[in-house]
């Protein structure tokens, strides 16, 4: 599992993510089990050296044998115009939309490789990511979900106005559930069991949310102050799972990227497999 966020401001997006990824296979008893987990994963990425444009992702790490990872460098490519196979996917710097990438994600990731990897069911992992940063011109970021569930995918989805600003969050949401909204996703469940009919959970659900839910995010506030957030919903989200009961499936260290309008996608925090200083040039 994971743990991947996306905060909108005013001043940019803040991405951020730690690096597990599990290796889950079928149980001899039926069903699946875990029986690795792995913590040097990547799941933000830029899409474009230059302008300001960043991803997410979340789910499945690979499609069919290739990670994620390596795929949102082959789509880089596309989009810098270094694929001459695909020349017509080069962004126009002057005239693109921050839409129109997500779109062209979602044709590359699912037309183009998860049909071709998963062509039915059963055995079709769920897969998602989060395009986000400023389209040509535009001075407030938007973020489009690309979400890939039971083999089928949508067109990308804004996840709000532009000028609305919010955090958004996938994977394993329980801590940050607890800490932010007051109640674990998991309590209208448990008011159901418990024997309350559909509307008595709605109204006692949206209760609790107006009384309990945590303030913490507003528009006005510092790109730096986003990302100390947005660092430390991860590590809360990477402790609280360490400490619960079964694999801990969030975890590693913590990656964050911010995209502002006149930095573009900068990372803040990053690990590397390789020292910097044996490889002071880096590839497009």
């Amino acid at each position: 599992m994971t743990l991947a966020l996306s905060m909108c401001l005013h001043d940019g997006v803040v991405l951020a993510a730690d690096s597990a990824t599990s290796l889950v296979l079928p149980s001899p008893s039926g069903g699946q089990q875990v029986v690795n987990i792995y913590n040097n994963a990547n799941k933000i990425f830029n899409l474009h050296k230059r302008l300001p444009i960043g991803c997410i992702t979340w789910g499945a790490g690979s499609i069919g044998s290739a990670s994620i990872s390596t795929l949102a460098k082959d789509l880089r490519r596309r989009f810098m115009g270094h694929d001459h196979d695909h020349a017509d996917w080069e962004i126009n710097a002057d005239a693109y939309t921050i839409e129109a990438v997500a779109s062209q994600a979602r044709k590359f990731f699912y037309d183009e490789l998860y049909l071709a990897a998963h062509p039915k069911p059963p055995g079709q992992p769920s897969v998602g990511f989060v395009v986000a940063g400023y389209s040509a011109g535009g001075n407030l970021p938007e973020e489009f979900q690309i979400l890939i569930h039971n083999g089928a995918c949508g067109p990308p989805q804004r996840l709000r106005p532009p000028s609305e600003v919010g955090l958004t969050w996938f994977g394993q949401p329980a801590a940050i559930q607890r800490l932010i909204l007051g109640f674990d996703g998991r309590l209208a469940s448990v008011l159901a069991k418990a024997g309350l009919d559909q509307a008595s959970v709605a109204a006692i659900l949206a209760s609790v949310r107006q009384e309990l839910q945590a303030p913490i995010i507003n528009a006005p506030m510092p790109i730096q102050d986003a990302i100390d957030l947005s660092e430390f919903l991860v590590y809360v989200t990477s402790m609280y799972e360490r400490f619960m009961p079964g694999a801990a499936t969030v975890g590693g260290p913590i990656e964050v990227a911010a995209v502002t309008k006149h930095e573009g996608f900068k990372w803040v925090k990053r690990k590397h497999y390789y020292d910097r200083a044996y490889n002071p040039e880096e590839r497009p």
